[in-house]
Order: structure tokens, then C-alpha cells, then sequence
């Protein structure tokens, strides 16, 4: 019976690869699935074809198009998950391992999708507030991000081969670039059972992912200077491809995120029956054997106060025991394989090295365990292992060697400064947890090795019934770490997206700004309307819209009635005796009604477009308001974000910001403010 070729997706088209190619192994019956290689491509030819069809394609597309692109695509997926489960299990994956990668996936794309509302209706992001760069205000600097004009280049690893690939091009495709996935060889069948879906959806415009199956063997010499590499995998091959002299001569950005010496810590609050201790051993035994070990944040050093080794020991040996491994298609199996035969191997082989120093407590290569469902010589299956050592500061392979598995080694400290100090001594992890009721302790050991972690977690009776886990990385949070752990940074939201977009700081007259990015800014020429903005449906309006609003003299009267109405009877509103030594002059205005007046001038009271006024972004104070000051508004849109409906029913509408300026009678600005207004679509389908 002849082998399936795994095909590679590249250029539009399904290509088998050539040659006889890499045999993929069931992790759990140790038959051949397929073979992949990725012989016969033509890297160069792909970057070319991503850069002249996917880019411009995807650049075309606002952040908000780009985010329902995701979105769509999430559903699609999401409908068919339950497809990839069997495919999962042979990889060696458990249902919760395969929940994990495939369902997490998704639920990344779910969450980019989301971040589209953070952006406004155009291709390229404004960020952050101008700089104002003269005297005057008549010249300001802006910085704006646009899509790099290249492709994204992800090297993935074998352990996640649906999550890896979905948590990063969920990104680029959000910041407007394509990508090409170079898949892991010994899981990339799952990721192609998807790429093949993704595909035959349509939902991606054309260019927007390739996949190679295959080794990828000089996939970095065709790179360019607007090009983006991501990599996962170990320390040893990231820092080899970072270096490639390409990579250096282009200034090629390169996001790296390696296999790290991560570590849980046990605070010494946290005896043996209290909640936390509890916690600790069973997130422990959880990230020993989750993807069996093969998670680039599991837990590998166990920090525990000297004093509590044997009893963390003992019920950790206990939990462990409790184990059932096999086949993942058997309910009752919690632990799979290894990926592969060869995996194996290098496992034990890092784990001799291991054992050179430190005390064999559990499990180990020669351990006798019972395998549901599957022969234990066919798979690639290990025991879960457990290693002592007991002098951490002179013996040093657990702070350096890692085993990719189900293995990990216990350690004491006497202070928590010990604590803190061996936790440092991963040389970077993306991961830390520390199990404490004591917040004091909690504080002084994340402000200790927050320095070399990427996420540190804080485990307790109160955040444990909500808490995702120490190896659970977010979408909003940064998944990444210094040092070993590659000093790379991946999602995080918003931060994330910045990798796959070009920084550019513009400068210039805050007209031209305006005009530039879509944001109107203080100073910039106003476009005064004759209708009030509150009577223009969104698509009328344009930023830059301007009313001047009538005008009020602030009475004392004023001041006293807000104070009546409101509660707020601090003493520079009303006691004028006690004003010595302060910043006033007289008896001042409340700020809030100096805002609550200017509402009262901008607002049409007439029923028109505007649905609902819910919320201000930003509000400041800038000048005192006394008595006898006379004020008015300037009343500007300052920018627009455009919504889709959520059902047939709802309403088309977007999010309008109105800058609101109020100035006092010599033109000085004494209180700016953003509110925001959902505005009515004149066209409803």
C-alpha cells in the first residue's frame, strides 16, 4: 500500500511534495500516516506571490473588515472543531489535550475578531495621542502604524499544531498581512486537515496563507527587509535561525518564543491541608502531564519551603500515581503519547542528563505503567517522572537541561529571597506561578522575578475557581519571556498586532495630521457645519465638523446650585475664606459643571440620529472657571468607528467621537473632553 504524500499549499494551488519525504508516525500505534517534505518549492517564488497578491489584498481591508474576516472564519471552524479530534488523538493528544490546541485555536481568532472595535474603519492605526512640538501648536508629530508590506514567515512547533498556527495569524491578518505557515513535520497532517478548510471556506482573500508541510530548508534566504519571522521551538534552534546572516543583514524583525525552565513556587503560608497547597500540587501534576509534558510553559522546577519537600513529594507521587495513560480515543485515559518515537528518545536522553545530578523520586524510562487501549511498545509513551534535588545552587542541570515531557524536579529554599533567586536561575522562562494566601509574599515574589518572566501567576483559594492555569496563555496577555525563553513577545492584544506593523512618527501643521490619519487634533483647521452634528446620520458626518456653540456667563448662583444638586460642597466651591495658600483666586467652578454646561450647549435637543451618549474617553480641566467667566464650545468630530450589525434586527450604526473644547472669553481652552455618541447609518440594510 502505497504512503499518502501530504500536499503543501502554495501559490493558490495544492502541491505534493517531491522526493520521498519525512514519514509521519501515529504517536499512539506507531503506524505511518503520511509522509511530508517540502521539495519542489520554490521559496522565493511563494514570499513573491504573498507580497504582490496577499498583501495588497489584505492591506486593502480596514481593521474592521479584518476583524469580521476573522470572526467568519472563527464560526467556520468552530463548526467543524469535532473533525479534528480523531486526527488530534494521533498525534498522541488527549480530548482535553486536543481542547487545548484546536478549541484555543479558535477561540484566538474569536478574540482578535474582538480587538477590531479598538480600531477605526480604516487600514492603518493611529497611535496614541500627538505630540505638540512649537510653542504655538502649530506643529505636532503623530505616530501612525501601517501594514509592513511583506509576508509573515511562521516556523511553529510540533506540540500545538492548530493553536500555534491560529494564535499567530490570527494577528498578522488583523494587522493586514499574509502569512506563511511552516508547519511542524511531525503533527503538520493536523494542521494541513485545517489549512485544507480554511481554504475551500473562501473566507480568506486570496494570497492571505500558504503552508508548508515539509522542513522549510532555506526558507529564510528569500526574506526581505519588510518580512516578519516568528518562531517556536527549542532555545538551541531559535537562537541558530535568529542568527542567519540574512536575518542580520536585512534587520528582518524576528519574534522568538523558546522552551523554557519554567517553575511553580510554594509559598511558605502554604502548609499541607490549607487551600493553596492543595492548588499547587494538583496545577503541578497538571502541567507534568498535560500534552505530556510537551508544552513550552509547563512546569520544570518545583520551588517549595525545605521544610514541606517530603510532604509535596508525597502528595504529588500520589497524584501522579493516580495517571491513566493510552489511547486518547478511551474516556478514561488522561495522559498520551509523546509525539513521536524519536521524542521519546530525546526525552530520555535530556533526562540522563538529568539524572546525573538529581534523585530519581517517580516514574523514570525504566518505570512500569499500564497503557489503556494501545501496546506500550508501539506508541510513544513515558511514565510521568518526578526528580529530587536537594542542593539547587550547586547543582545545576535543572536550571539548565530540559526534558520535553512529562518530567520536572523538586527543589527546596529557606527564604523566599531563595525563592526568588532560583527562579531567576531558568535564565528567562515565559512562566511563572507562585501558590500563596499572603499577598505580601505574592508581591515581594513577583517584584523579584517579574525581572525574568514573561506571565507570572498568582494562585489561590480566591483566584483558582476562575483562573485558566499557570500554562494557559491569553490572548490579551503576552505570551513570551526574556532570555532562554527567546525575548520574543506574541499576543497581548493590541501589542501583539504592533509586530506586523510599520511605526511612523509624521509630523506637521495639525491639519494635515487631521487629514492623515482620520483623527481630528487640537489646532487643526475646523470644517464648520450649518446643520448641528447631532442632526448628520454617521456616513454624513466627516471629522473635522464643527459647531460654535451660544455662550454663558458662570454665576456664583451657578456654582452654589451645582453645588446643591450635586453633594459636592469642597471648600473652593463654596467657602471663599478658605482660599489662602491655595492655587485660587476666588471662589472657582465645579469642573463638572463647567462639563455638564457645555453639554447643555452642544446638545440638539431635537430627536435625530444620535442614538445614545455613553461615555467620555477622556476628560481635563485646564484653566479655573470664576464667576463672571463667560464660556462656549467648540463642538468638533474627532473620529469614526464603524460597527456591523449583530443581528437583521439590530440597528446600523457606528461610535462617534466629539472632541469637546471649552474656551473662555480670551479663547483659552478651561476644560477639553472626548464623549462618545452612537449615531444612527442613514442606509439600514
Amino acid at each position: 500500500m502505497m504512503t499518502k504524500k501530504l500536499a503543501n499549499f502554495a501559490m493558490g494551488q495544492w502541491l505534493p511534495h517531491a522526493g520521498a519525504g519525512i514519514s509521519q508516525y501515529d504517536a499512539i500505534t506507531g503506524e505511518i500516516i503520511s509522509t511530508c517534505g517540502s521539495e519542489g518549492l520554490d521559496f522565493g517564488e511563494m514570499m513573491d506571490y504573498a507580497r504582490r497578491v496577499g498583501n495588497p489584498n489584505l492591506r486593502r481591508l480596514s481593521f474592521q473588515q479584518r476583524g469580521l474576516m476573522l470572526k467568519a472564519l472563527a464560526l467556520f471552524l468552530h463548526e467543524r472543531r469535532k473533525s479534528y479530534y480523531p486526527i488530534s488523538y494521533r498525534t498522541g493528544a488527549t480530548k482535553g489535550d486536543s481542547w487545548i490546541d484546536i478549541d484555543g485555536g479558535i477561540g484566538t481568532l474569536f478574540a482578535y475578531a474582538s480587538l477590531r472595535r479598538q480600531f477605526t474603519n480604516a487600514a492603518f492605526h493611529v497611535d496614541g495621542d500627538a505630540a505638540v512640538l512649537s510653542r504655538k501648536g502649530g506643529f505636532i508629530g503623530q505616530h501612525i502604524m501601517v501594514p509592513r508590506r511583506g509576508v509573515a514567515v511562521h516556523i511553529n512547533a510540533f506540540n500545538f499544531p492548530v493553536w500555534g498556527m491560529l494564535e499567530k495569524c490570527a494577528v498578522n491578518w488583523l494587522a493586514g498581512m499574509p502569512a506563511i505557515v511552516k508547519a511542524a513535520e511531525p503533527t503538520s497532517f493536523l494542521t494541513q486537515a485545517m489549512v485544507k478548510d480554511i481554504i475551500a471556506s473562501g473566507i480568506l482573500p486570496e494570497g492571505a496563507l500558504q503552508l508548508i508541510c515539509g522542513p522549510g530548508e532555506g526558507i529564510l534566504e528569500p526574506l526581505n527587509s519588510q518580512d516578519v519571522v516568528t518562531f517556536t521551538g527549542s532555545a538551541e534552534t531559535g537562537r541558530m535561525l535568529k542568527a542567519h546572516p540574512n536575518i542580520i543583514a536585512q534587520a528582518i524583525p524576528f519574534n522568538m518564543e523558546a522552551d523554557s525552565l519554567n517553575c511553580a513556587v510554594l509559598g511558605r503560608d502554604a502548609e499541607p491541608g490549607t487551600p493553596e497547597f492543595e492548588l499547587f500540587v494538583k496545577e503541578v501534576r497538571r502541567e507534568m502531564t498535560v500534552k505530556c509534558g510537551q508544552k513550552c510553559t509547563a512546569i520544570r522546577r518545583i520551588i517549595v519551603p525545605e521544610d514541606r519537600m517530603e510532604a509535596v513529594q508525597q502528595a504529588l507521587t500520589q497524584q501522579l500515581a493516580k495517571t491513566t495513560i493510552g489511547s486518547p480515543a478511551r474516556e478514561e485515559v488522561r495522559m498520551g503519547a509523546l509525539v513521536s518515537k524519536d521524542q521519546l528518545q530525546e526525552v530520555n536522553l535530556r533526562l540522563q542528563e538529568l539524572l546525573a545530578e538529581n534523585e530519581l523520586v517517580y516514574g523514570g524510562p525504566q518505570a512500569e505503567f499500564e497503557v489503556i487501549g494501545a501496546k506500550r511498545q508501539a506508541g510513544a509513551f513515558m511514565a510521568p517522572t518526578l526528580l529530587r534535588n536537594e542542593r539547587p545552587f550547586e547543582r545545576l542541570a535543572a536550571h539548565e537541561v530540559e526534558a520535553f515531557g512529562p518530567v520536572s524536579t523538586l527543589m527546596p529554599y529557606k527564604e523566599l529571597e531563595e525563592a526568588i533567586a532560583l527562579a531567576q536561575m531558568g535564565k528567562g522562562s515565559l512562566c511563572a506561578s507562585i501558590a500563596t494566601f499572603d499577598r505580601d509574599i505574592a508581591r515581594e515574589f513577583v517584584l523579584g522575578a517579574a525581572s525574568h518572566h514573561g506571565r507570572i501567576l498568582v494562585l489561590n483559594r480566591e483566584s483558582a475557581p476562575e483562573s485558566t492555569g499557570h500554562g494557559s496563555p491569553m490572548p490579551a496577555l503576552v505570551h513570551g519571556g526574556p532570555g532562554r525563553a527567546g525575548g520574543g513577545l506574541e499576543l497581548g492584544g493590541l501589542r501583539g498586532i504592533k509586530h506586523y506593523l510599520q511605526i511612523c512618527a509624521v509630523q506637521g501643521h495639525p491639519t494635515d495630521i487631521s487629514h492623515i490619519g482620520g483623527v481630528f487634533q487640537q489646532g487643526a483647521e475646523y470644517r464648520e457645519s450649518p446643520v448641528h452634528p447631532f442632526l448628520k446620520h454617521f456616513e454624513e458626518l466627516q471629522v473635522g465638523d464643527t459647531i460654535f456653540t451660544h455662550k454663558h456667563t458662570v454665576t456664583e448662583a451657578d456654582i452654589v446650585n451645582f453645588a446643591n444638586v450635586s453633594g459636592d460642597h469642597f471648600y473652593a466651591h463654596t467657602d471663599e475664606t478658605s482660599l489662602e495658600g491655595t492655587l485660587f483666586e476666588k471662589r472657582v467652578a465645579h469642573g463638572y459643571f463647567v462639563l455638564a454646561k457645555a453639554a447643555g450647549l452642544f446638545v440638539e435637543p431635537r430627536k435625530g440620529p444620535v442614538l445614545l451618549n455613553y461615555g467620555i474617553e477622556s476628560c481635563r480641566f485646564t484653566k479655573p472657571v470664576y464667576p463672571g467667566t463667560t464660556i462656549g464650545v467648540r463642538f468638533t468630530v474627532k473620529e469614526k468607528i464603524d460597527q456591523e450589525k449583530r443581528s437583521e434586527d439590530d440597528i446600523a450604526k457606528g461610535i462617534v467621537k466629539f472632541l469637546v473644547d471649552v474656551y473662555d472669553q480670551e479663547g483659552e481652552t478651561v476644560a477639553i473632553a472626548t464623549i462618545l455618541t452612537m449615531v444612527k447609518k442613514l442606509n439600514q440594510e
